[in-house]
């Protein structure tokens, strides 16, 4: 285990205390913690769809990707489009936007939210899966759905979660996991991607102001990928952060440094 997760546990202490979690709480949220842990592997990174919100580090592991799943369309796509440049056939949800801010001929876009289940405007990423997704070949997805990713993820098969090479997740509300009521429901979506994937890159959102509690400092918003396991390789120590590639989600504002729990330091 890495210097830095040691010292952030020991620094979790006074904000677990301040959030009242209890002994078996600080278990769940170290347990959470290691999920959350960076490595470096065999497959190096890449950075897709441009230099600031809307790009993407990635591994650079592409070749074979049958299609992408990509909930939650924004006013631009330049992740989808570099995709769809490359060939591969992408489906886009949202039920926020009247369509796609660019059509593309390899695009398919519902107005319709990603959720646990499947009900009125809300599809599960099981059945939007198995709606369009090819019988084989794996599988590409980049979600940011403004919270509802803990749900829709926690609610996913195995399967379907399985079928998927790569996913870029933005996970929002972090800094409420200090809370036993949010860390109930956002631990099992985490635990269950590390049964399956590796994280290999995390990244903070600039967009919104890191969160203090307890001598600790979190950013609520941040970008994380993973590979599946079978394809990342070795599996070694967490890389340095932040990766060279990195860039500020929001131009003009400073990225924020990386909490030690990321950095191994």
């Amino acid at each position: 285990m890495a210097n830095g997760w040691k010292s952030f546990r020991r620094n979790t202490e006074a904000a677990l205390r301040h959030a009242r979690l209890g002994h078996t709480g600080h278990a769940r949220l170290q347990q959470v913690l290691d999920c959350l842990t960076p490595h470096g592997c065999d497959v190096p990174l890449m950075r897709i769809g441009g230099g600031a919100d809307g790009g993407y580090l990635l591994p650079d592991d592409l070749d074979g990707i049958a299609a992408s799943f990509s909930p939650g369309v924004s006013d631009k796509m330049d992740f989808d489009l570099a995709v769809l440049e490359r060939g591969i056939p992408s489906f886009l949800a949202d039920a926020s936007v009247p369509g796609l801010p660019q059509p593309h001929p390899l695009a398919t876009f519902d107005p319709l939210f990603l959720g646990p289940r499947t009900e009125g405007q809300f599809i599960s990423l099981d059945d939007w899966v198995a709606r369009y997704a090819p019988d084989t070949g794996d599988l590409l997805l980049q979600m940011d759905i403004e919270g509802a990713e803990y749900d829709t993820l926690a609610a996913a098969s195995d399967e379907t979660l399985g079928r998927f090479r790569i996913l870029l997740v933005e996970f929002h509300g972090f800094h409420r996991m200090l809370s036993p009521k949010h860390l109930a429901r956002m631990a099992p979506a985490l635990e269950r991607l590390a049964r399956s994937h590796v994280v290999v890159h995390l990244h903070p959102n600039n967009a919104s102001p890191l969160v203090h509690a307890g001598g600790l400092s979190l950013p609520p918003v941040f970008e994380a990928a993973f590979l599946r396991r079978d394809r990342a390789g070795e599996i070694g120590p967490p890389p340095p952060l932040p990766h060279p590639l990195d860039r500020p989600n929001v131009d003009g504002r400073p990225d924020f440094p990386m909490p030690r729990f990321w950095t191994g330091g």
